[in-house]
């Protein structure tokens, strides 16, 4: 990969966490104001779905080494968590 690639990926990634962080904080900020339980949900859901990946991605794959797989898997993981997470906060 060239280098203005993988630069533009790391840019771009980490804006993906940095605005992702901040929905995440505005949803926590509603469900503190109005003890909304669905609130609550969507603001998890929307880190385990933008924050937990870039994590996984800086932070676990360099301090540990994992495997590809292994790191795929756990981003899968948070991907489906967070899906469900926010899917609880649908009207049914």
């Amino acid at each position: 990969m060239s280098a203005s690639l993988a630069t533009l990926t790391a840019v771009v990634s980490a804006l993906t966490a940095i605005v992702g962080s901040f929905v995440a904080y505005l949803a926590y900020r509603g469900y503190r104001r109005n003890d909304s339980r669905r609130m609550r949900a969507l603001s998890f859901g929307i880190v385990c779905i933008a924050v937990v990946p870039y994590l996984v991605d800086r932070v676990v794959d360099p301090a540990t080494g994992a495997s590809d797989a292994a790191l795929i898997v756990l981003v899968t993981l948070s991907h489906a968590i967070g899906l469900a997470a926010i899917y609880t906060t649908f009207d049914r």
